[in-house]
């Protein structure tokens, strides 16, 4: 496991992607933890921590410019309650092959993928990320429907269990 430290923040791969964003490459060097982010000094739109063994995903500074979080296949179970002061232009998060159960965050998403993940086999999933996240606009790589999110059984507060079983009501 490789700590994550300023110099190694400087040394990773750092280039404009494909849809000109500016990119920092932090895929596959087994860190366990989030730290020293303040030495991107808030330059990156995207972040790449893919196939590392976070396991809590929070410790993030202020950074402003960050739109893209990419942290598929890490071990995170827990979403930090202050994610989206942290990162407040947060749009894009793919936490694909994790081990998150339940969602706590209600950040301002609108792209989120959790495939692969406990919370997936909840009873009316994709209702249930609706509701924690109303504004998202593709979950698990799908678009969400405008139907189904301006249904009033998606915004309710309560549980809803639905009459029937028909794909409308569920996706």
């Amino acid at each position: 496991m490789v700590k994550l430290s300023a110099e190694l923040i400087e040394q990773a791969a750092q280039y404009t992607n494909p849809v000109r964003d500016r990119e920092l490459d932090l895929r596959g060097y087994k860190i366990p933890v989030l730290e020293n982010l303040g030495a991107t000094l808030d330059q990156f739109d995207t972040i790449d921590f893919s196939d590392n063994e976070v396991r809590k995903l929070d410790g993030f500074p202020l950074l402003k410019r960050l739109k893209t979080l990419l942290m598929n296949n890490n071990r995170i179970c827990r979403i930090g309650e202050n994610l989206e002061q942290s990162l407040p232009d947060l749009r894009e998060l793919v936490l694909t092959n994790n081990s998150i159960q339940e969602l706590t965050c209600s950040t301002v998403l609108s792209a989120c993928s959790l495939l692969k993940n406990p919370v997936t086999n909840k009873k009316h999933y994709r209702l249930y990320v609706i509701n924690k996240i109303p504004q998202i606009r593709v979950l698990d790589f799908q678009k969400v429907k405008l139907k189904v999110k301006s249904d009033p059984r998606t915004r309710s507060q309560t549980r809803w269990v639905p009459t029937c079983c028909c794909p409308v009501c569920f996706y």
